[in-house]
């Protein structure tokens, strides 16, 4: 078995994997979207809140968690309302062709809708051009998800 340190150590790059090997159309990390992250609190608290799985509920083939039962019953009511843009993948990167796993902290709602990114210095470089960065990868984003 070729293991990474092997790879390195022989002086081969590795190729950049910029989706996840099982790709899913709603960013998650073992089965939960947003890291366990409640989208209801983005809009309700205007804070990145963690969810529980004791406030779960499945959706768009994910597990989504809530940091209360009220949360999850908005959610539920309408999910379309709270679940953020492209599947909760990086705004910047679907603009730029490509999908990317999200920071919770590196958010931002516009028009309504919630948009995360990989992380604060990417969101910054996304917010230099909001309205451009959200038509571009409005654009990409059914061709990546029809890929997913």
């Amino acid at each position: 078995m070729i293991t990474r340190r092997a790879v390195i150590k022989s002086g081969l790059a590795l190729p950049l994997v910029t989706q996840p090997l099982l790709a899913q159309a709603v960013f998650q990390r073992d089965g939960v979207a947003l890291r366990g992250y409640d989208p209801v609190a983005y809009f309700t608290n205007g804070a990145a809140t963690k969810g529980a799985a004791d406030f779960a509920a499945h959706w768009d083939n994910a597990i989504w968690h809530f940091a209360s039962a009220a949360n999850r019953a908005q959610f539920l009511n309408s999910p379309e309302a709270f679940a953020p843009q492209y599947g909760g993948y990086c705004a910047w990167a679907v603009s730029q062709g490509y999908t990317a796993p999200i920071d919770p902290d590196a958010w931002r709602i516009v028009d309504g809708k919630l948009y995360l990114n990989a992380n604060r210095r990417i969101q910054r470089r996304w917010e230099q051009d909001v309205a451009g960065h959200i038509a571009r990868a409005d654009a990409n984003w059914p061709n990546l998800r029809a890929g997913l």
